[in-house]
């Protein structure tokens, strides 16, 4: 499944999972569930689909116990983000041992479809990590500026 894929699909998994809201879907029943396996704006894997109910419980849980989701993630990079320092987009890597130990850590948690790879992308996603390369405007911006945690 590419990343293009998923993407635009996004405003059908907003709509179709309560705007992302964790409180509500973890509290969605199995009908709402199985009547999202014949929503064309969503991928209709069964499994993922109750996989999200699931995860938001367990992502709750993650909550009560760190206070804060954000607290819980960034332990697994000492607070700061790992910013690395690439030439080319092939030095860049799909996981880490960062990414290796937060994915194992979610699915002793009892997570699903959380795998080190999905899992690096999402570190990249939330500033966890800058991957940009060195000749990219970004990488010059992020470098300038003291980097924020979120």
């Amino acid at each position: 499944m590419s990343w293009e894929t998923i993407l635009k699909k996004r405003e059908g998994y907003l709509e179709a999972f309560h705007n992302f809201d964790p409180d509500k879907v973890a509290k969605m029943a199995d009908e709402e569930l199985e009547a999202l396996l014949h929503n064309p704006q969503i991928i209709r894997n069964r499994l993922k689909i109750y996989s999200t109910r699931n995860n938001a419980i367990v992502f709750k849980r993650i909550q009560e116990e760190f206070q804060t989701f954000d607290n819980y993630l960034w332990r697994f990079v000492q607070g700061k983000p790992i910013i690395n320092h690439w030439q080319n987009f092939e030095d860049v890597p799909v996981k880490t041992i960062e990414s290796d130990n937060l994915s194992k850590d979610l699915k002793k948690r009892g997570m699903k479809f959380v795998g080190s790879t999905i899992i690096y992308a999402y570190m990249q996603a939330i500033g966890m990590v800058n991957d940009h390369l060195q000749g990219c405007w970004c990488y010059q911006r992020q470098n300038k500026e003291e980097v924020v945690q979120l």
